[in-house]
């Protein structure tokens, strides 16, 4: 047995172990119907990563079509393999499945996107004009994920259909990133980081470094400048991480700019222009050869347009950051890139918030109030290059919260398998059949040979 079948082997028994102690003696609930609307117990906006595996884990335990989960896309990808699509690793394909194929088969697929939220009514809107349908709940969990905005930066995103143009964040667009490599003969290869909150905040760098190595091995690294350029003041939010990747940058001879922000591109010019925030009104024009694009991000119009204080100030689903529970209307909750949680947004924290999320709402289900609390883990595997990686995983406070007995800080090709490998089985095969709460459990199988 290779050691991937064998590690999902041991992952799989001890997830199934542990969410089997959550489901044992969970009541069966049945849907209803009333004044001829659909109504279901349990209504889940969004068949993303953390829509996808809150219904398996609930599918599981409330009876067949008291669910049901409103998603519009025929197509569910995992995004973390874009970075991977991008270097020429994986295909896009090998990031997508039917969608039909991700959902339990025991709950309502809606075909349909959700165009308006009505707490005070427990309904969900779909549609809209004269197709408009209202979908009635007793309990709501809300997973849309986050908004990519292109158009915020001008020119874009019409500079996609000139050469050079590129970015990982989107389906339309991955399968340039390899081209722009494949065609990029001198001069500026230039990668941005957005001044918004983004989905995978170390995606940004890991194509930067990617890059370089393509570069390096197809004899073109010595005519060509590499350059970071982020609206953040530091490299990387965590300080024990930071520290490594500021070493990678420096011995591969990368410039980054810290505090530039993509404002617009002039495709007929290549140029790229940069506003310096530190000293706004201040722009710099940067010319490139290649320019990946990391687009800024918002709240869905959904949330942040919703007249009955389901967003908070910035727009995003206001929820106790501990529970997931939403702050003003208590059976509704949130996961995923679409809550305001002060945590990186990642695959690895909807992991983690999922066994949170399921336990408390199966309380309040019960009559019983939330009482689990979500420490804000989350993990980004910053893929350095074709053969290494660095395992950042750290909580709330910024603070390593590492599942194995080493430094992972380091640059490894064993971190590098396990993004490349294990974790896209772990994704589909796990995660998304409700089976999979993180690597909490490992983590504490690995604490006794840590070094303190």
């Amino acid at each position: 047995m290779s050691y991937r079948k064998l590690l999902l082997s041991d992952i799989h028994s001890l997830s199934r172990r542990s969410e089997s102690v959550w489901t044992w003696g969970t009541r069966k609930f049945s849907s209803t119907r009333s004044n001829g609307n659909r109504h279901y117990k349990l209504v889940i906006i969004g068949g993303g990563s953390g829509g996808c595996s809150i219904s398996a884990k609930f599918a599981k335990t409330m009876g067949s079509k008291s669910i049901a989960v409103i998603e519009p896309s025929d197509v569910h990808y995992y995004q973390p393999m874009w970075t991977l699509v991008g270097g020429g690793m994986k295909s896009l394909a090998d990031s997508g499945r039917p969608m039909s194929s991700v959902l339990p088969s025991n709950i309502d697929w809606v075909k349909d996107k959700a165009t308006e939220i009505k707490p005070s009514k427990q309904t969900v809107v779909i549609g809209t004009g004269s197709s408009k349908q209202e979908i009635q709940y007793d309990y709501l969990v809300i997973a849309v994920g986050i908004q990519l905005q292109y158009e915020k930066i001008k020119g874009l995103p019409e500079a996609f259909n000139s050469a050079g143009v590129c970015s990982n964040y989107s389906s339309l667009y991955v399968n340039k990133t390899l081209q722009a490599l494949k065609d990029f003969k001198k001069g500026n290869a230039v990668f941005t980081f957005p001044n918004t909150p983004v989905k995978c905040a170390g995606a940004p760098q890991k194509i930067l470094y990617i890059a370089d190595q393509y570069l390096r091995k197809n004899g073109k690294r010595d005519n060509a400048k590499l350059i970071y350029n982020t609206s953040l003041g530091v490299l990387f939010g965590v300080k024990h991480y930071a520290d490594s990747l500021w070493n990678v940058v420096k011995s591969r001879d990368i410039s980054v700019n810290l505090r530039r922000n993509l404002v617009e591109v002039i495709a007929k010019d290549k140029a790229a222009i940069f506003e310096d925030l530190d000293n706004p009104g201040k722009f710099e024009t940067v010319p490139y050869e290649m320019l990946h694009v990391t687009p800024p991000m918002g709240a869905y119009d959904l949330i942040k347009s919703n007249s009955e204080d389901i967003p908070d100030a910035a727009g995003f689903v206001d929820v106790n950051k501990g529970t997931l529970q939403h702050v003003r209307h208590p059976n509704v909750f949130a996961i995923g890139d679409c809550a305001n949680l002060p945590t990186a947004k990642t695959a690895a924290a909807v992991a983690a918030e999922n066994g949170v999320l399921f336990r408390n709402l199966t309380n309040f289900m019960n009559g019983k109030e939330p009482e689990f609390i979500y420490d804000g883990y989350t993990s980004c595997p910053l893929v350095t290059g074709y053969e290494k990686c660095i395992l950042a995983e750290f909580d709330y406070n910024g603070q390593p919260l590492e599942t194995f007995p080493i430094d992972q800080s380091k640059e490894r090709r064993s971190m590098f398998l396990m993004k490349k490998d294990v974790m896209p089985e772990i994704y589909w095969k796990l995660m998304l059949k409700g089976n999979w709460n993180g690597p909490g459990t490992f983590r504490k199988l690995f604490a006794p040979f840590k070094k303190t």
